[in-house]
């Protein structure tokens, strides 16, 4: 695989809110979700009142798909999903409802954040809840290094120079993607990183973005080798097949 692709994209940098800003960090909790048996979904039942909030960690692996449902006796509780490393969320609950579903993008530890809006956390409002989560479908593997070369140190497998630019900054910025090959067949996962530490990781399935790290839908055109794939209305990103597909 070359280790050096052109590419065009169009980005969209959106900072999502963090629920509970302003709490004490003992409001904080953080739980690792674990399966049993052979099922793969848990119930867990909890508690918050005013800035509380807790992360629901799992981990999870490309391909898969996740599903999150929160029953509350407080309409201001909510939850946002986190992908792994990452502060900006793929769901956020306040605007999106009471339930996600949907195929990951890349391996790693996913964070489910249950809070209360800030409203109801200002006026130290209380609630019980119930949170299903759930993990199924087949992980996409990514190639080994004797399959496929890695880029030392890294866990990818190719490097690109991407240009991007901001929708609220029209100067036009260098960045880097990388990319996780699961296949020969078009199926890897893209990686974009941004000035400031942002990343956006967009799963292709035999050639077919097919999901991402972002809140918005995945869309895409197609012209040539060349896949336009857009993440709502703002945020666009042009990939060329050898990018995924490699030589």
């Amino acid at each position: 695989m070359k280790t050096i692709v052109a590419i065009t994209a169009l980005a969209c940098i959106s900072i999502l809110p963090t629920p509970g800003a302003g709490a004490a960090s003992q409001d904080k909790r953080t739980e690792q979700v674990r399966f049993y048996g052979n099922t793969a979904s848990t119930l867990i039942r909890g508690k918050l009142k005013g800035y509380q909030y807790i992360d629901y960690r799992l981990e999870a692996k490309a391909g898969q798909t996740l599903a999150v449902t929160i029953t509350t006796t407080n309409p201001q509780n909510c939850f946002n999903v986190n992908p792994p490393e990452s502060e900006l969320s793929m769901f956020v609950g306040s605007t999106s409802g009471n339930s996600f579903r949907g195929m990951l993008p890349d391996d790693g530890s996913y964070t489910v954040r249950v809070y209360l809006m800030r409203a109801a956390a200002r006026r130290n409002e209380s609630d019980s809840f119930t949170l299903k989560i759930g993990v199924t479908g087949k992980p996409l593997a990514a190639l080994s290094a004797k399959e496929d070369a890695l880029i030392s140190g890294t866990p990818f497998h190719a490097s690109a120079t991407i240009v991007a630019r901001h929708p609220f900054d029209p100067k036009a910025v260098s960045c880097e993607a990388f990319v996780i090959p699961r296949g020969t067949d078009g199926t890897a996962t893209v990686e974009a990183r941004f000035a400031g530490g942002m990343k956006r990781k967009i799963l292709f399935v035999k050639g077919i973005p097919a999901a991402s790290d972002a809140p918005d839908p995945v869309t895409f055109t197609k012209k040539g080798d060349l896949n336009t794939v857009s993440l709502g209305s703002d945020e666009r990103y042009e990939i060329p097949d050898v990018l995924v597909f490699g030589d």
